[in-house]
């Protein structure tokens, strides 16, 4: 198959931080840190995602699977870095750790040098919400609801009921919007089971970026798609990382597919192969 994921040009445009007091009028603002919460410490790091000596074992009854044994990770802002292993090889795991779905037996994971693995379970889910955007293999779309609605959802959990209320208009425009950029404005209204699955990923995609996050995690995106539309969704991330900075960590087992990003790294049997 050939790369449909281009090696991107520094973008033009990179993204930019907006500080909370810099909200227009009739934007959809940033959550904050409550008053009661402590901000945790952040450390200098030239990486937006850094993870150092992950260890990760499963239990079962009396049985221990181990299945990461002290693996590193980082992510340099605006590049797309593949993490290429073959089925078992811990590579899901990792992408799980590294979006705090799960926590590390070990090591620590640092986002824009502060750290993430050991937040409390609120302020982790409020991080995960504003900060990471994930896609799937098997998309994980409400089946009881649309395509626009799914693609709303992380901003009703964000905003609670009351802002999303007063911000609705906008965050219904930005909704919209992404599901017209990625392809779906004919499908708006329709749920999963009416999609194909290049259509459930797409809407997956623009459910992923509602929030506008700094770094997007997709484990293996193109895993459970025929291999045209594989390529146009990797054509769309590449798209999305040229033209927004968007920084992409993507899970993969072909080797195709992570020659054509930035750096990759190699996972076997739990750990890096150097």
């Amino acid at each position: 198959m050939s790369s449909a994921l281009e090696k991107p040009n520094t973008p033009t445009h990179p993204r930019r931080r907006q500080h909370p007091e810099s909200t227009t009028e009739g934007a959809v603002p940033n959550k904050s840190t409550t008053d009661s919460e402590t901000a945790p410490l952040k450390i200098a790091s030239p990486y937006v995602l850094e993870a150092r000596q992950l260890y990760k074992t499963y239990r079962k009854d009396k049985h221990e699977v181990p299945v990461l044994q002290g693996c590193d990770f980082s992510a340099v802002s605006g590049k797309v870095t593949a993490i290429l292993g073959q089925s078992g090889s811990g590579k899901s795991t990792l992408l799980h750790l590294l979006g705090t779905l799960d926590a590390p037996d070990q090591g620590e994971i640092y986002f824009d040098g502060q750290r993430i693995d050991n937040l409390p379970r609120r302020q982790r889910d409020r991080f995960r919400n504003s900060k990471l955007g994930m896609i799937f293999q098997f998309y994980h779309l409400l089946p009881e609801v649309s395509a626009l609605q799914n693609v709303l959802m992380p901003m009703m959990i964000q905003q609670g009921f009351w802002g999303y209320l007063k911000h609705r208009t906008a965050i219904r425009a930005r909704a919209r919007e992404l599901l017209v950029r990625v392809g779906l404005e004919h499908r708006l209204h329709h749920k999963p089971r009416e999609l194909s699955g290049g259509e459930m990923q797409r809407a997956a995609i623009a459910r992923a970026l509602v929030a506008e996050p700094e770094l997007l995690l997709a484990d293996e995106p193109t895993g459970n798609l025929d291999r045209d539309t594989g390529r146009q969704i990797l054509s769309l991330l590449a798209e999305l990382n040229r033209e927004r900075g968007l920084t992409i960590a993507m899970v993969t087992h072909d080797e195709t597919i992570a020659a054509s990003c930035d750096s990759t790294i190699h996972l076997a049997d739990g750990k890096i192969k150097v």
